[in-house]
């Protein structure tokens, strides 16, 4: 990724439509709660993200969420997501999602991803894959990843998916309590594990975490910033300055939206480009 060359990187972006697999319409209910509760069905292809984020000028990760056990959908292929970055290599990273209930099965996948298609990182979803971070059926994948001294984004907090469906779509918001993850952040000292979004309810848990484990980071990603929490704009702005990360949550929030919003709601100017780009650069190893 050519940093020098954007205004900024967004750290959280998701795939929702692929052109290699077939129209899969299995779990359509849980799109159409999303819809509702983000106000948006927005659904581009992996091609016009990257289109729409080039024209800005704004570099890349994107992921997809590989949630086959516990939501039964199938996946955007991870190498689907790897191509096109290998393809934009200027301007996007790739991030890869392996389902954890798939143990050693995960792991070899984990490995296959870093070693031949150029992974620089992992998603998982607690609450959507149905997992406690925490829970060692997990640890073959943390194994590899922290092997390639590599990150993982972790959702946290609550889940717009599944938000109003009968009993929320079967989903577990207590998974995604970023407290969980203190035992993978001493497991795994050389794993850097980024906390997305505001984690509300648990906001201050997560900046507890942060502030007590150097290898969490936080992402910004999934609210406008005009909503942040008091403490989370005040932790950014002093203690945890070098480890907030600029996320958008995009297709449900666009950049442009979260950079206005970002511009005034209270960050410290000398802090705005260490949040929109810098803190990344060392965070993907950039250079």
């Amino acid at each position: 990724m050519k940093a020098d060359e954007l205004i900024a990187i967004d750290i959280h972006t998701h795939a929702e439509v692929s052109c290699w697999n077939p129209f899969d319409n299995y779990g359509e209910e849980y799109d159409r709660a999303a819809d509702k509760y983000f106000g948006s069905n927005r659904r581009p292809t992996i091609d016009e993200t990257v289109a729409y984020y080039r024209e800005k000028k704004i570099g890349l990760v994107m992921f997809t969420v590989d949630s086959e056990a516990q939501l039964g959908r199938r996946r955007i292929p991870n190498e689907e997501i790897c191509e096109a970055a290998q393809k934009n290599s200027d301007m996007m990273i790739a991030f890869a999602s392996i389902d954890p209930h798939k143990g050693k099965m995960g792991a070899r996948e984990a490995r296959r991803l870093v070693e031949e298609h150029g992974v620089k990182g992992f998603k998982f979803h607690p609450t959507v894959q149905g997992f406690l971070p925490y829970d060692k059926m997990a640890w073959p994948i943390y194994e590899v990843i922290a092997e390639h001294k590599l990150p993982a984004i972790f959702h946290s907090g609550h889940s717009g998916i599944g938000s109003g469906m009968r009993c929320g779509g079967g989903l577990r918001l207590q998974n995604s309590n970023p407290m969980l993850l203190e035992d993978v952040a001493i497991d795994f000292p050389d794993m850097e594990i980024v906390v997305a979004h505001p984690s509300w309810p648990w906001q201050d848990e997560a900046l507890s975490l942060a502030l007590h484990k150097p290898n969490v980071w936080i992402d910004l990603s999934g609210w406008s910033p005009k909503y942040f929490p008091p403490q989370l704009v005040q932790y950014a702005n002093t203690l945890l300055k070098d480890r907030m990360l600029f996320g958008s949550d995009y297709p449900l929030i666009t950049p442009e939206r979260w950079m206005k919003d970002f511009d005034e709601a209270g960050f410290k100017d000398k802090v705005k480009p260490l949040i929109l780009k810098e803190n990344a650069k060392r965070l993907l190893k950039l250079g």
